[in-house]
């Protein structure tokens, strides 16, 4: 059986796309937070959000790199946590609700109350650490609570 040129081109094209398309389904997702969504967001039943708060003429945010994706990337498969991020020079209402005061700032959040704020080293496994330890304490206060009534 032979195949035509256009079969084979139609084949690659095909292929190509739908490998393109899978690239970007599996590549882990930092959420953009605005004055729209973010309460809503970090109020969210059962789910931990971590939020870096920047603006785009700070150098420090800038020396971050690609440190909140490759995070967002090592979290993707915890169910129960967001990675999230405000522009606090496009969403000066968000910031000034949260109390940021200087850049970046990384906070964690549940059931829409700040509880925990990250102060550590810029790297992926200090943060990944923090998060996964910040995200067992709330969820295991609000059991406790829970379990309590």
């Amino acid at each position: 059986m032979e195949f035509s040129r256009r079969q084979i081109s139609v084949f690659l094209f095909v292929f190509l796309f739908g490998g393109a398309i899978f690239l970007i389904a599996v590549d882990a997702e930092v959420v953009t937070l605005t004055s729209e969504t973010f309460s809503d967001k970090v109020k969210e039943k059962g789910t931990v959000w971590f939020v870096k708060f920047c603006v785009p003429w700070c150098k420090y945010c800038k020396n971050l790199g690609s440190l909140w994706e490759d995070l967002a990337k090592i979290i993707e498969d915890e169910d129960e946590i967001e990675i999230g991020q405000v522009d606090c020079g496009a969403e000066k209402s968000v910031c000034t609700k949260v109390d940021i005061h200087s850049y970046p700032t990384f906070k964690v959040f549940y059931a829409g109350e700040e509880v925990s704020r990250y102060r550590g080293p810029k790297q992926v496994e200090s943060m990944k650490e923090f998060l996964l330890d910040a995200a067992r304490n709330a969820t295991q206060a609000e059991a406790e609570s829970d379990s309590e009534l």
